[in-house]
């Protein structure tokens, strides 16, 4: 299903962007040395609830992963990239963590996705991961206007990511999203221009480089969620969603 939001609608998407561009950095500033991923995941729902929303993981279930996701947020901690499950584990310096939030607030959902490394030992590599991630999805934003083609939106991340050296996957991407998370179109990390559903304003697309340092292979984790590289590198995701409107897209979820 591809939604075309009203202009109502496109209101509500701006809130729920809102919230959850706040919630994750206020779940960064947060999160240090000592950190339990468990304890994240409370603050998550806490916030959630206190703004009136709703959590669209803490009952999903997909073909992706066993059972309900049981959680109000992913953490992905060095290795796991997607779907992380949070678990009872502290974080140490030097961490390379991903926060992934989706939520609903009146009836339209926003997702987003920061990566940081947490305490104050930063390898160069994470550091260019994570840039690389955020230049390709700038690049992304940048081509998502109205008449465009998700194609020219997937060449955009694909050119930052190879020309960065890193390998990409394409099993997961980005996606519609409106009044629920996950809609289509899809939108892969590389892809070929001019091809794939046309863009139209009052469509909801979130965005989301991740790579890993060396495979595009993934691996399942015991949790049966949380998505790790094959190899053991580190990894890095950034997410945005955002409109496309009549002036070019916007993004929703900039805290």
């Amino acid at each position: 299903m591809i939604e075309i939001l009203d202009t109502r609608e496109l209101a509500q998407a701006k809130q729920t962007g809102a919230l959850v561009g706040g919630i994750l950095q206020d779940l960064k500033s947060r999160t240090a040395v000592g950190t339990n991923l468990l304890d994240i995941d409370q603050w998550t729902k806490e916030l959630i609830v206190g703004a009136g929303a709703q959590s669209c993981y803490v009952d999903y279930e997909a073909s992706f992963g066993r059972g309900p996701f049981g959680h109000y947020i992913c953490t992905a901690v060095n290795d796991a990239v997607l779907h992380g499950k949070p678990s009872d584990y502290k974080l140490a310096d030097g961490d390379l963590l991903t926060l992934d939030l989706a939520v609903s607030l009146g009836g339209i959902a926003a997702d987003a996705a920061i990566s940081f490394v947490v305490g104050e030992t930063a390898a160069p590599e994470d550091l260019a991961m994570i840039d690389a991630t955020r230049r390709a999805l700038d690049a992304g934003i940048a081509a998502a206007v109205p008449g465009a083609r998700v194609g020219d939106i997937s060449r955009a991340i694909g050119t930052v990511l190879g020309e960065a050296g890193y390998p990409i996957n394409t099993e997961f991407g980005g996606h519609g999203i409106g009044s629920t998370m996950h809609q289509d179109p899809h939108v892969a990390n590389t892809g070929r221009p001019g091809r794939g559903y046309k863009l139209r304003p009052g469509l909801l697309l979130a965005l989301e480089p991740w790579v890993m340092q060396d495979t595009a292979e993934l691996v399942t984790d015991e949790d049966g969620w949380t998505l790790r590289s094959v190899t053991g590198c580190r990894t890095a995701h950034t997410e945005h969603t955002i409109a496309i409107t009549d002036n070019g897209p916007e993004i929703l979820t900039r805290a």
